[in-house]
């Protein structure tokens, strides 16, 4: 860890709010961006995201350096989503993964589709962006988690044990089936 990170944790455990502000700013997309893909639905995952940083800011003192500080936050926000998925499907007629149209497609299609030339292109990569979030929307929680952290947030299979306290074997081998599944799922759509 770094003497700039240490400082900052040291001014976290001190309950410093421009220190707490400086982690929302560096670390607020990529939560936010977790758990929306994870549960669905933008309104639930800004929730999720205040929750998750409320958490970090009461908890900061049980961190204990042994992982990077964006891994035990990410952590934290996977928990958030994973609880909070649990606890809509106990609620009758809510569905944690409901879209809105404000939902779909994320802005990281939207960006992809702003590199590409041609309309049709730009429509086609819209339908393929909208038909992979649906399919990993589909996935259960734990194959969604291990999909969003490897294939879009692009974790190293280390941070990915130790955001779900999986071994690396045990990881990389549902993450194998996931992708499967997801595959089938696609298939099943495009036929």
């Amino acid at each position: 860890m770094s003497v700039s990170d240490r400082l900052l944790l040291a001014r976290l455990c001190e309950r410093d709010e421009e220190a707490f502000s400086h982690i929302v700013k560096l670390y607020g997309d990529r939560v936010f961006n977790l758990v929306h893909r994870f549960v669905g639905n933008r309104s639930e995952a800004e929730d999720i995201a205040q929750e998750v940083f409320v958490t970090v800011f009461k908890s900061i003192d049980t961190f204990r350096g042994d992982a990077k500080l964006s891994t035990w936050i990410l952590r934290i926000a996977a928990n958030h989503a994973k609880n909070r998925i649990k606890y809509l499907a106990r609620r009758p007629g809510v569905g944690a993964n409901e879209a809105t149209e404000d939902d779909l497609p994320s802005s990281h299609s939207r960006s992809l589709q702003a590199h590409m030339p041609a309309p049709d292109a730009l429509m086609e990569a819209a339908e393929l962006g909208t038909l992979l979030e649906q399919a990993i929307a589909k996935l259960d929680e734990d194959q969604r988690l291990l999909i969003l952290l490897r294939d879009v947030e692009e974790l190293a299979y280390e941070e990915i044990c130790e955001i779900t306290g999986v071994p690396e074997g045990t990881v990389k081998s549902r993450l194998h089936r996931a992708r499967l599944t997801l595959k089938a799922l696609l298939e099943s759509h495009t036929r």
